[in-house]
This record gives C-alpha cells, structure tokens and sequence, in this order.
C-alpha cells in the first residue's frame, strides 16, 4: 500500500511539473523561515544537494530561525513566504481575519514513550502514572490523547501527575528516568526509541478511534492565499519540487548523507530511526481526504481544547487547506 500511495503521489508530481517555467526565464524567489534545528532543513538539504530548487527555477532565499513561534510571527510580519505550520493555527488565523492557506508536508506525530522495562503495558497504565507532556497544555497531540481516553472514562489530566516542558528537556527527562512515560514529538520520540525506549502507542493509532479514516498531515506548508493566488505558477513548482525531494529520500538511503550532519547525531542507529520515522510521515493522501479528516479532528481538538486553542471558529476554516490543482 505504501509503495502504491508513493506512485500516485510521484504522479501528482509530473502533473505539477507540466507549470515548470520556460528554460531561460528568470527563476523566481521564494523567502521560507525555517527552525534552524527542524525537519524542513532535511528535505531543503535533499533539495539543494539534487539541484531540484535550479530544475524548479526558483531561488529559495532562506531564513533559519530558533522556533516555530518565530516562523510564525515573520510570516505575520511579511517576511515570509512560507513557513511551516499546521492547520489549526492556520484555521485560527484565518477565523481572525488573516487569509492563510495550509498544504500538507508530514503526518509524523509523536509517541507516548516508556522505558523498556516498565510496568505499563497499555495508555490505560497511565492512570496514577508521573507522565511528561512536550509543547504544553494545550499541545495538540496532548489533547487528542486526552479525548481518547475519555471514551474509556479516564480524565488522564486530573488522574495522572502532569508535567510540562519543552521537548529536548522532556526528552532528557525521560532518559534520566524522572519520568515514567512522556508524550514528545516524532523526532525526539525517536532519540527514545534508538535508546531502548518502547512505543506505547503512536498519536496516529488513536486516530481512528477519534473518527480519522487515515493518516492525517499535522504540519504543512503554509502561506498567504493572496500571495498564492499571485504566484499561483510558483507555489505548483514549490511543491512539485519538495514531492520530489520526498521522492528522492524515500527511494535513496544515499540521499540522507547529505542529511546526516542537520540531524545532531552520528548514531548509526538513531540515523536510521529518524529515516525510517521521516518516511511513514510523506503524506500519501488526497487533499480532499487530509482535509475531511481535520474537519473531524478539529471538532475534537475544539471541545477538548476550548477556544484557547481554536479561538471563535468551532468548525475548521473552509479555506485552511490549498488545493494546488484539482482532483489534488
């Protein structure tokens, strides 16, 4: 299944392809801020090192910033093109009147992570338990937990002792063993994982249970429709040339050489975790279908979070995800 979804989506690559700009016209600038220490510097890594920025005639004119909130607020100030983010904030914005537009980039999600000899064998476990949440009360992952758990009639915020932290400490906590499980980001879930760490469940398992009908991109690349809508070429070509670099990384250990250096490790075996982890997370599905389940996850994440995650809206925006060519 996953090489067939692999295949249609290399095929939505060609039919973008066809808006490649004429050889000789002058290649188009596109200002991305990008977290200095996240996962889109290792696809612009495969990007660069394939020359697909130069076959997409574009200039990409990078900034790296230290956070995502950074990203954020260059893309509120006009700095930047396109950031990455996800499509709640997205809908956020646009219900307070900013006209932002989200396209998928990955659907890796974090884990509830345990040591490997630890008692817990199910999220039920978790009751009573000292459990580390990364990104707050508020994180997303977090609250989707939450609601899984109680349709088995467990308040896991008021049942078991909640700690907050951002993920490099929630992470060094749990290898400290201060912590008898954590929910952390996919990345850093998979520093656990190279350790020792066991999975208790990964957030895209309870899916389902949640009412999702498939993977579902949590974070995508995001813009200004007004600004796509006036480089409409442009952005085609942006995201036949990242398909193609997702292309490349799945099909060629040998591209994540170039890659190796941005991800902090030389571990063997972490390097092939954060490979094998990247891939499950290509987003393989209709923009049609991304957007139906995020209509159903929206509605959960609104009434477990409230309006401090949401803001007024209680639906998801109709216009949070960008089609880039019909039937996409």
């Amino acid at each position: 299944m996953r090489a067939l979804g692999v295949i249609k989506a290399f095929g939505r690559t060609l039919a973008l392809a066809t808006t490649l700009a004429a050889p000789g016209h002058a290649a188009e600038t596109i200002r991305l801020a990008v977290q200095k220490t996240g996962t889109f510097s290792w696809e612009l890594a495969a990007i660069r090192a394939s020359a697909l920025d130069k076959e997409a005639d574009l200039a990409l004119e990078v900034s790296e910033l230290a956070s995502t909130e950074a990203g954020k607020i260059a893309m509120r100030a006009g700095s930047a093109d396109i950031i990455l983010s996800d499509w709640l904030w997205v809908s956020r914005e646009r219900a307070l009147g900013a006209k932002l537009t989200f396209y998928p980039y990955s659907s890796a999600l974090g884990a509830v992570m345990v040591p490997a000899s630890s008692p817990i064998k199910s999220l039920a476990d978790l009751k009573g338990r000292k459990l580390a949440i990364a990104g707050g009360a508020i994180d997303k992952s977090w609250l989707l937990l939450q609601a899984r758990m109680k349709q088995d009639g467990i308040d896991l915020k008021s049942e078991a002792t909640i700690v907050y932290g951002a993920p490099p400490l929630i992470a060094a906590k749990a290898l400290d063993g201060e912590m008898e499980a954590s929910l952390n980001f996919w990345n850093f879930c998979a520093q656990l994982e190279a350790k020792g760490f066991r999975r208790l469940a990964g957030i895209e398992e309870i899916l389902p249970k949640l009412g999702a009908k498939g993977a579902v991109s949590a974070v995508g690349y995001v813009f200004d429709e007004n600004w796509a809508a006036s480089h409409r070429d442009a952005v085609a070509r942006f995201i036949a040339m990242t398909r193609k670099a997702k292309q490349l990384l799945v099909t060629s250990d040998a591209a994540w050489d170039k890659i190796a250096p941005l991800t902090g490790t030389s571990d063997a075996s972490l390097l092939k975790t954060y490979r094998d982890r990247y891939r499950d997370g290509i987003p393989r599905r209709s923009i049609a279908d991304e957007e139906q389940d995020a209509r159903v996850l929206y509605r959960v994440l609104a009434e477990t979070g409230g309006r401090d995650l949401v803001g007024p809206a209680a639906e998801l925006d109709p216009g949070t995800f960008y089609h880039a060519v019909p039937g996409d």
